[in-house]
């Protein structure tokens, strides 16, 4: 069982800055996908950010992006810290929404939706 939690959330105007964490804790495992999602009402959960993790035979770490995301946002971790990032810059109205972070054990490609554990999320409005 794993248990996420997201922080940073907020308002900002067009072309600022946010960065979102989520704090995890729980049994990995030796290899995992972690994710940030993004979801407006009415819609599905989107991906916008994927990060793969392993530890075998040498530790690798490899990010992915939604098309709409890339160039503006960077998913990192700081594993001492148990927490999960995402860097977003220069934000456009079409980033607002309420952000997930997700995680699951890495079988797979991590941009796969199939992803079992949830945060409560944190809501990002950009304004024009």
């Amino acid at each position: 069982q794993v248990q996420l939690a997201e922080s940073g959330g907020g308002s900002v105007q067009s072309g600022g800055s946010l960065r979102l964490s989520c704090t995890a804790s729980g049994d990995f495992g030796s290899s995992y996908c972690m994710a940030w999602f993004r979801q407006v009402p009415g819609n599905q959960r989107e991906g916008v950010a994927f990060l793969a993790w392993g530890n075998w035979p040498t530790e690798t770490t490899n990010q992915d992006y939604a098309d709409s995301a890339k160039g503006r946002f960077t998913i990192s971790q700081d594993k001492a810290k148990s927490t999960l990032y995402l860097q977003m810059n220069d934000l456009r109205p079409e980033d607002s929404g309420k952000y997930y972070c997700a995680a699951r054990k890495r079988i797979g490609n991590c941009r796969l939706y199939n992803y079992k554990d949830w945060g409560q999320g944190t809501q990002v409005t950009v304004s024009s």
